[in-house]
């Protein structure tokens, strides 16, 4: 891509701290590559604010991350990408390579012969129907059952996603007959996939359980790949900045991404 060198950063931004997962996951596959993580948790939850809230801050952290000058940055967010992801690559392009996590998770689902598949997220992306309609569009007689599922997210970020109050409400939303006899659930948060164990449990191991992360990372991978961009060195280290922070934030840090980061405050508001 012209005007753009493989040394250059990879963007990464969420509402809060549980696009960690995918920074892990992109880490994994492309282990030279600086990261700059953004996590807006001065407004998390964004599965509770509009799409024009979304945009907004979309936008504002997409800007923050160019001012880093990174080659590429990823809405490590559903509901970002669900609101905000065409409004990105239109206002910014040329700028950047712009990655989302929901296409890659339709295309692996693609790939599958499911017939009954159940999606949960946060409000904003169940409200948006990206996933109905995009699988739908591919696949246009498998059954998609769609259900939001609010206290997760805000759950998780407290590190709250273990005993029996997780329990109880992972069981209250997955009986949910929305949810019957599936195929496979998408876990369309990137939050969810720390509870991925317990929802697999409930499940009895009998579904598959699918989350963006790996599918996402690889996506990267194939448009560096494209563009001849991808980091053959190892250069700066990497950077993870939050808008607000609180100590829970770095405890619950660890437990996403899987290693010891160090959270940064900056306020771009």
């Amino acid at each position: 891509m012209k005007g753009f060198d493989a040394k250059q950063p990879i963007g990464i931004f969420d509402s809060g701290i549980g696009g960690l997962t995918v920074a892990h996951a992109i880490k994994k596959v492309l282990p030279n590559e600086q990261l700059i993580y953004f996590g807006d948790t001065a407004h998390l939850p964004y599965g509770d604010k509009s799409a024009d809230a979304i945009r907004y801050y979309a936008l504002k952290i997409s800007k923050f991350l160019l001012e880093q000058n990174c080659k590429m940055i990823v809405i490590a967010c559903n509901s970002a990408s669900s609101a905000a992801y065409d409004l990105l690559l239109e206002f910014f392009e040329g700028k950047a390579l712009f990655v989302n996590v929901v296409d890659p998770l339709v295309n692996a689902v693609i790939t599958k012969s499911y017939q009954r598949v159940g999606v949960i997220a946060t409000k904003a992306t169940i409200h948006s129907n990206i996933y109905r309609n995009k699988i739908k569009a591919l696949q246009q007689n498998v059954y998609v059952g769609q259900l939001a599922t609010p206290l997760l997210v805000p759950m998780i970020e407290e590190g709250l996603y273990k005993g029996e109050i997780t329990h109880s409400i992972i069981e209250n939303y997955l009986s949910n007959p929305v949810l019957a006899d599936l195929d496979a659930l998408l876990l369309a948060c990137t939050h969810y996939p720390l509870i991925k164990p317990e929802i697999d449990a409930y499940y009895h191991g009998k579904i598959d359980i699918m989350d963006s992360m790996e599918a996402a990372a690889r996506m990267c991978v194939e448009i560096l790949e494209e563009h001849q961009l991808i980091n053959l060195e190892r250069s700066e280290s990497d950077r993870f900045y939050v808008s607000d922070y609180t100590p829970s934030f770095e405890h619950t840090a660890k437990m996403f991404y899987g290693d010891d980061i160090e959270l940064q405050t900056h306020s771009i508001w």
